[in-house]
């Protein structure tokens, strides 16, 4: 057996002290498999946030042990904790974070420039990359050429690029309409059946239906953790 991508025990996070403490976490253990795909959601103030901060390495919990691809995360410095993070999970976010006046292409390449890769290799895992996202054709086209969601598959080309152990997106559909929002996970379902690991953040129940297991937090405590037939998963490929 593969170890888990991501394995999480007891984690909790205090803010504060006094009568100013915040729990935003009780106690919180998951077990992400390899290939699993996976949402989680929560009314605001449920612990969703500080519990996606956690898993993309960008804070660390008061106490509980998490492992990313089997990497102790708990246990490393701030610059281990970096490259873990650069090395290890694809961020994939509401906003879509591109540069602009920067082409696509060139968007998607930071990632490996950042990790030394040399140019005529960055550009070739760019293009494959935009090519898995349905937008090799638009590879010269700065972000205000493109659509919402056409700039949002662009950024998970980005998150592709390192081929990283964990997809992890949140609230990837926010800032997108109704026809976006499903190109978008469509390209999510296909990433998904390829063998991603991909856990998304989500206030919405469509986004949510489409992962294979669901978790819902209350409270900063998981209330609900079921598997789930995906809606509409691969209901058709995304538009060109």
């Amino acid at each position: 057996m593969s170890r888990p991508v991501l394995d999480v025990r007891d984690l909790k996070k205090i803010y504060g002290e006094g009568e100013a403490t915040v729990h935003a976490l009780r106690g919180v253990s998951l077990t992400v498999e390899r290939g699993d795909y996976l949402a989680i959601m929560g009314s605001s103030g449920s612990g969703k946030s500080t519990l996606m901060n956690i898993l993309g390495a960008l804070d660390i919990p008061t106490s509980g042990t998490y492992r990313l691809d089997g990497v102790d995360v708990s246990k490393l410095a701030d610059r281990q904790l970096a490259l873990a993070r650069n090395r290890l999970i694809g961020f994939i976010f509401q906003a879509f974070n591109l540069i602009p006046r920067t082409s696509a292409v060139a968007n998607v390449e930071l990632p490996l420039a950042y990790a030394g890769v040399k140019p005529k290799e960055r550009r070739r895992r760019a293009m494959a990359a935009l090519e898995v996202v349905g937008l090799a054709d638009r590879a010269r086209h700065e972000p205000n050429q493109l659509s919402g969601g056409q700039q949002q598959r662009v950024a998970v080309a980005r998150a592709l690029v390192t081929e990283p152990a964990l997809l992890l997106a949140d609230e990837p559909t926010g800032n997108l309409d109704s026809r976006s929002t499903a190109d978008v996970l469509s390209v999510f379902d296909e990433l998904n059946a390829a063998g991603r690991t991909i856990v998304l953040i989500t206030h919405e129940t469509e986004v949510g239906d489409r992962a294979k297991r669901l978790i819902r937090l209350v409270d900063g405590q998981i209330v609900h953790d079921v598997r789930q037939a995906p809606v509409g998963a691969l209901a058709g490929r995304h538009a060109r």
